[in-house]
């Protein structure tokens, strides 16, 4: 009986950049994931408004970092479907630092978009 080869590592389906170490100072949001990005921009702007943002409807990379569209909850209302939100404009530099954020919108929660 012949011995079992050891499993070959198929190349990801990314862009053939490589990962950064979790831990790696140089890695920035820019560099890395979305995700952190995200998770960055959400902890920031929460603490900034003093509410929990509840989605994030956009995100894009640019030059300097990153920049997001972030859901928030201003004014809870019953029903919730009359809720007021508002739709914040987040911009990150590299590092993953907030260095400006915008009201973009207001809207009820239960209204959609007409286009």
């Amino acid at each position: 009986m012949a011995a079992a080869e050891p499993a070959k590592r198929r190349p990801s389906a990314g862009r053939g950049t490589a990962r950064r170490p979790v831990g790696d100072k140089a890695a920035s949001p820019r560099s890395g994931s979305p995700a952190r990005a995200i998770r960055s921009a959400l902890e920031q702007l929460g603490l900034l408004l003093g509410r929990a943002p509840e989605s994030v409807s956009a995100i894009k990379p640019t030059d300097d970092g990153w920049e997001a569209d972030v859901e928030v909850l201003e004014l809870e209302r019953i029903p919730e479907t009359t809720s007021v939100m508002a739709t914040y404009r987040v911009t990150l530099d590299e590092e993953g630092d907030l260095v400006a954020y915008a009201r973009k919108r207001r809207y009820t929660r239960g209204q959609i978009d007409r286009r």
